[in-house]
């Protein structure tokens, strides 16, 4: 039929679309509820505040000196700076983030035993109002956490279970020696007050830190390196970036100068060999001029000396670079894992192997240190010797391509030096001899002023050695907290009373066992909803009158006019209504409907065919001596049953009579459907009260009798497992044209701001001052 298909699309659009206004009205009638889970959700959002350390975000900023990278150092220190490493950013992020450099660190901080102030509730790190600090003898080898309780005295001592120690004096408790030192961060002096420190494995602490830290380059273009940091105490994490950058740059630094000190002692040893073969040259010069009475070189022996001096120097700088490059191979072939004096590069104008050689040496010290300190079986090991052997091919190539290049470049110096010896068969023998010498004179005075050259710029070097980095920004914490953030905290709070308040209600409401909502039932039935009424608690049965306008006298007149929809005219007159179960309001909903209807001046009858349970006659106050039952069986007649009303001169009664001991077999004996044919002549409209459907037959049977069906379904009280059911059970008992009347609604909520839980938010259509809640009538089954 028409209303059943507008319902069944009604349904639809309602699956397809979300009313979000409707969703929140449904739960804003509940703000008392809301409002009390805010109040403790904010208490709860105050005291996690007031408890929770608050962390700070420390940053910093490097700038590393690199070639590769686009920095423009100054080309007078380039020139003298032999062994300056060209620095790649990612092997500095790896070095910055070394366990090696954070140990340092930590050690050099006292990270390893924090000191804290005792308090009522929690404790406080005393980084900074701590007079002492703690320092492990070995920091590396303690085996558990030791919390140790002392006294900072007058007269700086220290007192430790009852005894007293004066600071700097080694002590021992447990396994582990210890001392108290001043604190140089020490701004708020305090005279006996209660302080421990808890102390921690020094690996356990780099551990940690090594998560903490995050150290990361600006961009692929730039050179910049960002540090961050996040601790409770600003100070402490500032501190902590700015010692790991200054124990960088200080490794840095000793790499440069354990490099140029190599070199150093490599020119030394060589001027050393130089100078006495100088001398012994320069010695038998003079014995050859003293014997042969040679005084002088003629011009051409001259240009000979020229010629040939200058080319036998570039050979001496190529047998000098040949031999550093032995040095190296022999260097990176000797040494398995283990790091070594790194051979000099003097000569060798190559960065990339100098920046080759410099991470070998780092990675085999990196390798030497955890060997020692972890054993053997460290899987990190497994890492740093493939990064070892991956190192080490690469500088073997480097030094095979420039030992062929070198020897290339000897060997054409070499056809030009004979190409000046053979110029000397025009000049004669003595001076031949002579020029010998000279040439040898000349080779050796080359090597020395060139050693003496290096010499100088290796000490000029090794003396203005800078680190490979500029501080841009000092570390400095943020100035205020990072986490928690107090409108985070107390967002979360809102918004954690709301899901609580609304899944609790959710819950209540999904998880009751009874219908709640009009939804409910147009889900499970595709009947029409043609009325909804109200409760209300007064304990008056009819509810609807002349002049009557409170809420349930409207839905009233509304589900009258309903009736329209369900064909119910002149020649359909007689409605069936009945409901699952007794209580539910089946009695009160025929009593006012026929009164209802009575008022627009038509004549009703209304039946109590409900023979088990009558609760009409006593309403209206009616004898039921004679009645339904009576006619039934023969004992009286239609006429004789007919009774009138004092409500309405419209609205006539026939009541149950005597209660019979086989109600269903009465019905059944054929005179129902004479008294329903006579009233039918006799009236306008006809309501049948009947017995609920789910412990007896009486309405299957009567419904064949009548023309609609209203089926009583009341809000709270109805079992939505008897709802799902109806249709399937009415396919095989038939119900003939049911529509359903959803009965007894509660307000949802508080106060006037409540709600019922069928279509709309409140009823009264324009009356004012009338309230959802002002009146609710009590049903009665």
């Amino acid at each position: 039929m028409q209303t059943t298909s507008n319902n069944k699309i009604h349904k639809d659009d309602a699956e397809e679309d979300v009313d979000f206004s409707a969703i929140i009205f449904k739960y804003i009638v509940y703000w008392p509820i809301f409002l009390v889970l805010i109040v403790v959700t904010s208490i709860t959002a105050f005291i996690y505040l007031r408890y929770t350390v608050p962390i700070y975000e420390v940053s910093a900023s490097i700038l590393v000196k690199d070639e590769k990278k686009g920095i423009d150092g100054s080309s007078i220190m380039e020139s003298l700076d032999m062994f300056g490493s060209k620095k790649i950013v990612e092997n500095e992020l790896e070095v910055l983030q070394s366990k090696d450099l954070l140990m340092q660190v930590v050690n050099n901080l006292k990270l390893y035993a924090p000191v804290y102030e005792e308090g009522r509730i929690k404790d406080r790190p005393a980084y900074i109002i701590s007079p002492v600090t703690v320092e492990l003898k070995h920091p590396e080898s303690v085996r558990q956490v030791q919390k140790i309780k002392f006294v900072f005295s007058k007269g700086s001592t220290i007192k430790v279970t009852n005894k007293k120690y004066a600071l700097n004096q080694w002590l021992t408790i447990g396994k582990d020696t210890l001392r108290f030192i001043q604190n140089k961060n020490y701004e708020a002096p305090e005279i006996e007050k209660p302080l421990y420190v808890s102390i921690s494995n020094a690996k356990a602490v780099v551990e940690s830190l090594h998560q903490q830290i995050l150290v990361s380059s600006v961009n692929k273009q730039a050179t910049v390196i960002h540090f961050e940091l996040k601790d409770a105490i600003p100070k402490r994490g500032e501190d902590i970036i700015n010692e790991l950058i200054t124990v960088y740059n200080k490794a840095a630094l000793t790499d440069k100068n354990i490099l140029a000190a190599n070199t150093l002692a490599f020119v030394e040893n060589r001027l050393g060999s130089v100078v006495k073969e100088l001398s012994q040259v320069e010695g038998d010069i003079e014995k050859f001029k003293s014997k042969k009475g040679i005084v002088d070189i003629s011009q051409q022996g001259k240009m000979f000396l020229d010629n040939v001096g200058t080319n036998d120097q570039k050979v001496v700088e190529i047998n000098m670079q040949l031999a550093v490059l032995d040095q190296v191979e022999k260097y990176v072939v000797s040494r398995n894992e283990q790091a070594g004096i790194v051979p000099s590069t003097l000569g060798i104008n190559d960065p990339v192997l100098t920046q080759l050689l410099q991470t070998l040496y780092e990675l085999q010290l990196q390798n030497e240190k955890l060997r020692k300190t972890t054993g053997e079986n460290n899987p990190a090991l497994i890492g740093l010797q493939d990064q070892i052997e991956k190192v080490r091919p690469n500088i073997l190539e480097n030094v095979r391509n420039q030992r062929n290049s070198l020897i290339a470049g000897k060997n054409t110096l070499t056809i030009n030096s004979n190409k000046y010896t053979s110029q000397l068969k025009n000049v004669p023998q003595n001076e031949k001899e002579l020029l010998e010498i000279s040439r040898e004179q000349a080779i050796k005075n080359n090597i020395y002023t060139f050693l003496l050259q290096k010499r100088e710029e290796t000490a000029l070097s090794f003396a203005s050695a800078v680190a490979d980095s500029r501080v841009i920004d000092i570390a400095k914490s943020s100035l205020l907290p990072v986490s928690p953030k107090k409108f985070i905290v107390y967002l979360i709070a809102i918004a954690a009373a709301i899901a609580l308040g609304s899944g609790f209600l959710f819950a209540k409401e999904m998880l009751n066992q009874n219908i709640l909502f009009r939804g409910e039932i147009e889900k499970a039935v595709s009947w029409p909803i043609i009325g909804e009424l109200s409760l209300n608690d007064t304990a008056e049965p009819i509810v609807i009158g002349e002049g009557n306008r409170n809420a349930i006298s409207e839905q009233l007149r509304q589900m009258r006019t309903s009736l329209d929809f369900l064909g119910i005219n002149e020649t359909k007159k007689k409605i069936l209504v009945t409901s699952t179960i007794s209580g539910e309001g089946k009695s009160f909903v025929s009593l006012n409907l026929a009164v209802s209807l009575s008022l627009t001046g038509k004549k009703v009858v209304l039946l109590e065919m409900d023979l088990r349970k009558p609760k009409l006659s006593p309403v209206l106050n009616i004898s039921s001596d004679k009645g339904i039952s009576n006619y039934l069986i023969g004992k009286a007649e239609v006429e004789e049953i007919i009774k009138t009303t004092t409500v309405n001169e419209n609205l006539y009664f026939i009541s149950s009579g005597p209660i019979p001991p086989n109600p269903s077999e009465l019905i059944l004996n054929g005179r129902i459907h004479d008294l329903l044919e006579y009233l039918s002549q006799a009236f306008d409209y006809i309501i049948i009260d009947t017995a609920p459907v789910a412990p007896v037959a009486d309405a299957h049977i009567l419904s064949k009798f009548c023309d609609a069906t209203l089926y009583i379904i009341r809000h709270g009280y109805t079992p939505k497992i008897h709802v799902k059911r109806l249709e399937e059970n009415n396919k095989v008992r038939g119900l003939k044209n049911v529509a359903i009347i959803f009965n007894g609604l509660k307000g949802r909520g508080f106060g006037k701001y409540s709600n019922n839980y069928g279509y709309g938010y409140a009823y009264g259509y324009g009356y004012g001052e009338i309230e959802v809640n002002s009146k609710k009538v009590k049903t009665t089954a």
